[in-house]
Parts: structure tokens; C-alpha cells; sequence
């Protein structure tokens, strides 16, 4: 199965049940701007027919036709990529550490990096989340149909936060909002709980004091004093996401002050919604990595509002990062399920593997890239495609390379991974070696996916990370000879992968 290895066109989806009609992979455009162009665009993937599983159906969103997706790459400016994240911890280390000075440094991916210290033994604490949800310096990141709300249309590269009096009106007191698991599944009423659906409040994390500056690491919460959310040894400004998607379900009280929360956020602080498809691929590092904490559980909560075992109702628990099947309803014995008294991986939010990798030649020299049908031509990125089970992350590799291109696999690296949150995937990157002779043979009869797969040249890769990278949609950036390869942008796990193959990366093992 072959993964799109970073081009997607980003659209509206009617609302945040709908899966992708296809897999999307970790190497998406980072121009989301063309959301505000197209308001009614419908998703077009460069993907493959395989879904990620769970209890909704899928879409059936058709695809953009191939001349109108060309037409609109022809129509949008090239955007400077944001910065990749800096790992605060690593910058620490006092010189470079055993493990850098045998490996080389960290690679950190778009998605990675968050500001916040997630504190996730703290979800299940409700006077901790009370508390931390009622402070003056809580910050909450809203999203209407998982679109992030962003400093304004001109500024769209960071969030923007509402604080506790914006989201009250909406929410309630922290009382309200967070009580005790006991106290939610014991009182569980599925006359209440039918057609209203939950408002997901999500704890995303604290932004931790900097003792020694007495700031925020990332200066976006109060300053060290009086006005710090203090928990214990904790200090610093807590962090929530809110889905403030109005719904029929809410009632017309509930969805009128959704509505509200989201005018008065536009109208009167001059705040934006990216789209129901956004993105996020130009928010600042830091920004980005909450976002996709953000978006991936509220996105798994909207997805599973049914146990996968029994089928019966579930309810949110532990700040929207556990979903439990009540035993009662109203006090009354339900159906048995297996989920409960046990730890069961359906009532926690998921991660999917996904291997990416880019694979070299038996002598070193070129790497293998592949084009999906519907990319733009000349444009080529890695091979990619899920784990499955009972398999190592290395027979993974080897598997979807030969499945794909038919070129066998011998030795295999890990060099590094991606989060990304649509809607809940995790790329391992890695890089592979051919075997000689006849392992190198490119062969495309197994599987339908590429329409080609060549062994380009290291030169010819450096020549195009310099002057052919672009995301999709974006014309090509000057310097660009028309005929020469095109790679993904920096945001893209793909292009980190193949800059390390031409770079020397691969001499070294992380195994």
C-alpha cells in the first residue's frame, strides 16, 4: 500500500464524524491558506484505498477531477515553510551526549515538540482539572469542525486562545465541567445522553514556569507571580482544548451559545477559524504540536461515541483521553462488555503505525523514490504505507517497498518519527538498503498504487532539495528547471528522510 508522501488538497468536510475518504500520510502541503479561497472545496488525497478502522463509516466524499486539482496548484503563491520544532530538553544536555556523539543529533518533526508538560497523571484528578480550568491564566484553544481558531486571517502561522470568562457562557463552572469518574459513570442517564453530544473540553498540558527567567518557555502564559496556576511543585499556565462546533444535537440553547462564543471570538477579537480540513502545516513549531494534540483526541472522541465491543453508548472521562462503557443507566444494570474492569486499548485514544522510508541502492549512490497517479508531474516522494499486525517496523518496510516497487530490502534503520493527527497516525521514519543484483529491479505489477518509481541519483536529490521543494498546490520556487525532480517541503517527515539519505545520515545506525 502505498502512502501519499505529503500532498494534499485541503477542502470542507460537513462535520467532524466524516473520516477522510482516504488515508492521508504525514507529508501534507504546509499552505493551508488555499482554505480560505476555496471554502467549498471537496478533499483530494494523493492516497491510498485503505482506511484507518474504527466504529463510523467512512466517507464517500468524491475526489476533485485531475484537471480542476491541476488548475488550482497553478493558482497559489509559494509560502516560506515555519521553522521545525527546538527541543528545550536537548539544548540542556552539557555538551554533546553519549548516545549524539554515536548517533548524531535528534531530528525533530513537524507535529513534535510541544511547549506543554502533560501532567497525564493528572486527567484522572478532577480537583486538579477544576482548578487548573477556573484560573485566570487557563488558556483554550478553540475548534469549530476541528479547525483551529488563529490570530486573524492575515496572521493564520499562530493560535490564538480564549481565556476562562470568553468560554463560561458555553461551558459552565469548572464544577460542571469536571467531576469525578465515579460520579460520571454512576450517574449515568441515557435519556439525558441521547441526540446531545458531548461538548469535548480536552487538558491539553501546563506551560511550566521557567524558574530561573520566572517566564513561559514559550512566553504564551502569564508571567511567574501571583496570577501562575500553582499544583503542588507545579507552576505555570494550563492549557485546554474546546470543541465549540455547533450542533443541532446541543439543543437550540446549546448551539445558539456556541455560535455566539464563535462571533464574538471573529467579530469582536478579530480571531479566524481555519477550515474543517485545515491542516495547521504553516503554525509556528511549537503552535503546531499543540494543535495536533489537540485535534487528534478531540477527533478520536468524535469518532467513537459507541463501544467497539457491545455497541452500547460510551461517556468521556479523564479530560477527553479515556471513553468508558457505563455498567448502570439510571442505576439499572446494562448489558455485560468486556471493556470494563479490564484496561482495554478501545478506550484510549489510538495511534496507528505507519511506516515512511527512504530506501538506497545497494551501493549507496541514488534513492528510491515513487509518484502517485495524481501528483503533479515530476513530483516524487518516499514509500510509505501502515504496519500491520504481528510485524516489526523493519519486515513493515520491507514489505510495502517490495509490495510497492518491487525492490527487496535488506538492512533497515530507524531515523526518526512524525506525529500526525489525521486523524491519528505515527510516522516511523526509516531508512533501507536494497540488496544488490536483482533486489534493485523495479517492478510495479503487485500493486496499482504508483504510476512510477525511479532511482534518482544523490546529486540530482541535493540539486532538487534546493531549488525543487514546494508543497502541493504551490508553484514551483525560483531557481526551479522545469523537467527536474520535485520533493516534499521541510514539514514533510519525507523530506527530512531524503535529506538524510544524500547527507550521510544512513552511515549511521540508531539500532
Amino acid at each position: 500500500m502505498f502512502i501519499s508522501s505529503c500532498f494534499c488538497r485541503v477542502g470542507k468536510l460537513p462535520n467532524h464524524l466524516h473520516r477522510l475518504p482516504r488515508y492521508t500520510s504525514a507529508i501534507l502541503s504546509n499552505n493551508h491558506r488555499a482554505l480560505h479561497s476555496q471554502p467549498n472545496a471537496t478533499i483530494t488525497t494523493t492516497t491510498t484505498t485503505k482506511t484507518i478502522s474504527n466504529t463510523n463509516p467512512p466517507s464517500t466524499k468524491p475526489a476533485l477531477p485531475t484537471h480542476q486539482l491541476q488548475q488550482q496548484q497553478q493558482e497559489l503563491p509559494n509560502m516560506p515553510p515555519p521553522a521545525l520544532p527546538t527541543l528545550s530538553y536537548l539544548s540542556q544536555e552539557s555538551g554533546a551526549s553519549a548516545l549524539t556523539r554515536k548517533f548524531g543529533p535528534e531530528t525533530a518533526n513537524y507535529f513534535s515538540g510541544s511547549p506543554l508538560n502533560r501532567l497525564s497523571w493528572l486527567r484522572s484528578d478532577h480537583l486538579f482539572l477544576r482548578a487548573a480550568f477556573s484560573h485566570a491564566s487557563a488558556r483554550f484553544l478553540l475548534m469549530n469542525n476541528l479547525g483551529p481558531m488563529v490570530e486573524s486571517k492575515q496572521n493564520d502561522g499562530r493560535l490564538a486562545f480564549a481565556g476562562p470568562e470568553d468560554v463560561r457562557a458555553l461551558l459552565g463552572s469548572g464544577e460542571e465541567v469536571f467531576r469525578s469518574e465515579e460520579e460520571v459513570v454512576g450517574g449515568y442517564d441515557s435519556e439525558k445522553a441521547a441526540g446531545k453530544g458531548e461538548r469535548m473540553v480536552v487538558f491539553l498540558g501546563v506551560d511550566l514556569v521557567d524558574e530561573k527567567k520566572q517566564q513561559q518557555p514559550q512566553g504564551q502564559g502569564q508571567e511567574g507571580g501571583e496570577d501562575v496556576f500553582v499544583w503542588k511543585e507545579f507552576r505555570g499556565a494550563p492549557y485546554f482544548a474546546v470543541d465549540v462546533t455547533p450542533r443541532e444535537g446541543d439543543g437550540e440553547e446549546g448551539k445558539a451559545k456556541a455560535e455566539e462564543l464563535i462571533k464574538k471570538m471573529e467579530e469582536e477579537k478579530g480571531h479566524a477559524f481555519l477550515g474543517a480540513s485545515a491542516r495547521g502545516m504553516a503554525l509556528e513549531a511549537g503552535h503546531a504540536a499543540m494543535y495536533g494534540q489537540a485535534r487528534a483526541v478531540v477527533d478520536w472522541n468524535a469518532r467513537n461515541p459507541f463501544c467497539a465491543q457491545c455497541g452500547q453508548r460510551t461517556i468521556s472521562v479523564h479530560a477527553g483521553t479515556k471513553r468508558v462503557c457505563p455498567p448502570t443507566d439510571k442505576g439499572k444494570d446494562r448489558a455485560p462488555c468486556a471493556t470494563r474492569g479490564t484496561v482495554s486499548n478501545l478506550s484510549f485514544p489510538r495511534t496507528d503505525p505507519t511506516v515512511i522510508m527512504a530506501i538506497i541502492n545497494a551501493d549507496g549512490t541514488k534513492v528510491l523514490l515513487g509518484r502517485n497517479r495524481r501528483w503533479p508531474q515530476y513530483w516524487y516522494s518516499t514509500l510509505a504505507g501502515f504496519q500491520e499486525p504481528g510485524e516489526s517496523i523493519e519486515e513493515a518496510v520491507r514489505r510495502e517497498v517490495h509490495e510497492e516497487s518491487g525492490v527487496k530490502v535488506g538492512r533497515v534503520v530507524l531515523h526518526s518519527s512524525q506525529p500526525w493527527p489525521f486523524p491519528a497516525s505515527l510516522m516511523i521514519g526509516a531508512i533501507g538498503q536494497a540488496l544488490p543484483g536483482d533486489g534493485e529491479k523495479i517492478f510495479l505489477g503487485h500493486d496499482a498504487e504508483l504510476e512510477d518509481a525511479k532511482w534518482f541519483p544523490f546529486e540530482e536529490v541535493k540539486e532538487a532539495l534546493l531549488n525543487g521543494v514546494s508543497a502541493l498546490g504551490e508553484a514551483a520556487p525560483a531557481g526551479y528547471v522545469e523537467g527536474a525532480l520535485r520533493l516534499p517541503p521541510q514539514t514533510a517527515i519525507a523530506n527530512r528522510l531524503v535529506k538524510a539519505v544524500v547527507e550521510g545520515w544512513w552511515t549511521m545506525s540508531k539500532i
